[in-house]
Formats: C-alpha cells, structure tokens, sequence
C-alpha cells in the first residue's frame, strides 16, 4: 500500500431541508439519504478513487450497518483487512442536514470508533510500515493518534493529521511531529482563538502556529481556496468555481486527493491544486463519498473547467 488511513467510518443519515427546524418545531424535510462516510473512510475512499493503493485501520460495530461499511470500502477499492468489529457496540452515525444554500450541519455519534486502540496499530504494524503516508484525524481518540504518529516517526513514515473535528486538549508538540497539519478555517480558529474571518487573520492565526514549531501547515478556506504556511513560504491556491450542490466532505475529498498526489509527485503545489479542484468536484454531487469523481471523471472535470 502507499496510503495508510488510520481513522474513522460513519453511516451518514443526509437529510434534505428547505429550513432547519427551530427548538420545538418539526418540518418536512424534501429529501433523505443513507450513504457511507466518516472523516477516515472518505479520505481514504477520495484517495483510492484518484487511482491510489490505500489500506484502512478502523473500527465497525456489531450491527446491521458494519457489513455494508466493510463491503463499500472494498468496492472502492480499500483494503480492509485491518477493518475490525468492535463487539457490543454500534457503529459510528452522522446525521447530515443540508440546507437549499448547500450548506451541512453534522452531528457524529463516535460508536466502534471510539474502539480504534493502539493495539489495532499494533496488530496492522507490518503492513504500515510498507506505506508512504499516515493520514489521521480525530473521530478516534487522541490515545491512538498519538501512538500511531510515534510510529510512524520511529519507521520514517510522513504523516498528515487532519484535527478534525478540532478539540481543545490536542497536544501541539505532536501535531509539530507531523509532516502536514491540515485544518479548515473553523477547526484553526478553535485551536488558536484567533479571528480567521479574512485572509489576513487566517494567516496571522497560522504564523502562532508555526511558531510552535509546525513543518507543514496547509489550510483549507472552503470558496476561498487554500493556503499552504511553512517557514518563510506563503502559497495560496485559488478555489475552482462551481454550483455547489452539497459541500458535506469536501474538506476529506481535498485531504484524500491531495495525499495521492503528493505519493506520486512530491510536489505540495501540484497536490494543493489537484486537490482544490477535486474538492470543488466533489460538491457537485450529493452526499460525500458518492460524489467522489475516479480518475477518469475527475479528468473530464479538469477539461471543462
């Protein structure tokens, strides 16, 4: 494999709505859908999608959804040998609402992968340390992130960690241990406390960062783009514009893409852009991995816009 994601899956409830509902108020909704996602499984899904050989280390329930995950993973050509049950408990759920502006609000109930331990790190550790790349996010607890970022430091594996969704109590001296530390606006706002409403304070929120010793800091700003901060580098890519239909994982399409880009290339400017568009691609279709173009798709996006 040349990916290794080490994270989470979800079983996305997408509904559909004209409004959301005030407290106490119910509506009907115009739409609903079941798809499969979880920050984890849409990067590594937008990365083997891209073309990329990518393996999981993850964590289903014992419940009806977990065969599905499992078989949807495969069909997109994930490994999943190192997907395993966690007995007596659920899997992850995220109910999804998406507004007429395309805009989501997401709810996630954690589950198995709050099951996802070191030992699973352990269990899968021949096949990672024959991987590139470690991508990481925070629908698993801290525990497993840091152990699996010591690990891959101790076998000179890169690392992505995506801080999503963003906590307080993230160690910052293990995000500097890192390759690549990739927030969207709103998860660095949380983590610095810093204003990021224009381009100005995204940046100034960045340089703190950096100053606690960051390698690679690689922000995503939704229809503005995204910036690239490492050292005295200041790269911004610009957003390609499209009618967004639902922009639910946009943000893992970016990260999955990019990681398949940078495997291939090496080339962080190439992957940002790659990865830009891809995203943009993305939210032209509904839910999140479904709307995940292949290579050949992907392409004949890229030649019409």
């Amino acid at each position: 494999m040349d990916i290794a994601v080490i994270g989470s899956n979800m079983v996305d409830l997408i509904t559909y709505t004209n409004q959301m509902p005030k407290a106490g108020e119910t509506l009907e909704a115009p739409d609903f859908a079941i798809g499969c996602g979880g920050k984890g499984a849409n990067q590594a899904v937008a990365a083997a999608k891209m073309g990329g050989s990518v393996m999981m280390v993850s964590k289903v329930g014992d419940d009806l959804f977990a065969p599905n995950t499992v078989e949807n993973l495969k069909q997109q050509g994930v490994d999943t040998q190192f997907v395993t049950t966690a007995p007596g408990t659920s899997s992850g759920v995220a109910p999804i609402f998406v507004d007429d502006q395309s805009q989501n609000r997401i709810l996630i109930i954690k589950g198995a992968n709050q099951q996802l331990k070191p030992a699973d790190i352990d269990a899968a550790a021949e096949a990672l340390k024959a991987c590139q790349l470690i991508i990481l996010q925070l629908e698993i607890p801290l525990e497993t992130v840091y152990y699996a970022i010591d690990f891959a430091r101790q076998h000179d594996i890169k690392v992505i960690l995506n801080p999503a969704p963003a906590v307080g109590n993230l160690d910052i001296d293990y995000a500097c241990k890192c390759d690549f530390f990739m927030p969207n606006e709103t998860e660095l706002e949380i983590l610095t406390g810093m204003p990021v409403g224009t381009d100005d304070e995204v940046i100034r929120a960045g340089q703190m960062l950096l100053k606690r010793g960051l390698k690679n800091l690689i922000i995503t700003l939704g229809a503005r783009g995204s910036l690239w901060m490492a050292g005295d580098t200041l790269h911004q890519v610009a957003p390609t514009s499209v009618k967004a239909v639902d922009t639910s994982g946009a943000g893992d399409a970016f990260i999955g893409c990019f990681a398949h880009v940078l495997v291939k290339t090496s080339d962080i400017p190439t992957a940002m852009a790659q990865a830009s568009a891809y995203a943009a691609c993305s939210v032209t279709g509904r839910g999140t991995q479904r709307s995940y173009p292949d290579a050949d798709t992907f392409q004949r996006f890229l030649n019409v816009n």
